[in-house]
């Protein structure tokens, strides 16, 4: 809650450093692959491997990429795969990261930015996606998602590319 607090006061300081996004990715994807092997889950990342350092907080896009790890975890019980794909986007770099998972329905999937609000199996907070977007947001960035009921759900981030300069 702390977070979205001082994203709603505009007080939210991020501490820009250049980062590689691939790195940082499969750092997070190393970091769960045992509780995902535990839960028959494999996980994979898969990058171009020519994206420029991003000035971004790293410590806030771990926390971004963390929470989509753990949600997509909980929307496979029964197994699957976790796919991180790192490369290009229009205005810089984008992560996606696609499980095959449950998947959400088009009901809920109007609602899955919203503060609270909680998918029908979902356990957490009802907060997790609200944050995980604002920080992308306070980055430049953009944070959207797809997902069919029973094939998964796949978020996309947009980061833009910066120069050191501009990373302040």
């Amino acid at each position: 809650l702390r977070t979205l607090s001082l994203i709603d006061a505009g007080r939210l300081e991020l501490h820009r450093e250049p980062t590689d996004l691939t790195a940082l990715v499969e750092d997070v994807a190393d970091g769960y692959r045992r509780r995902a092997s535990e839960a028959a889950v494999s996980v994979a990342v898969r990058s171009t491997g020519d994206l420029p350092e991003l000035v971004v907080d790293p410590v806030r896009i771990r926390e971004v990429l963390t929470n989509l790890v753990v949600n997509a975890l909980r929307a496979m019980p029964d197994g699957g795969e976790l796919v991180f794909r790192v490369g290009h986007g229009p205005t810089g770099a984008v992560v996606e990261v696609t499980d095959t998972g449950t998947g959400i329905g088009q009901d809920e999937l109007e609602h899955v930015f919203d503060r609270f609000h909680k998918g029908s199996t979902s356990r957490g907070s009802g907060l997790g996606l609200t944050i995980s977007r604002d920080l992308v947001v306070a980055h430049g960035g953009s944070m959207a998602l797809r997902s069919e009921p029973g094939e998964g759900t796949t978020v996309r981030i947009e980061l833009p590319t910066h120069t050191r300069a501009a990373g302040a």
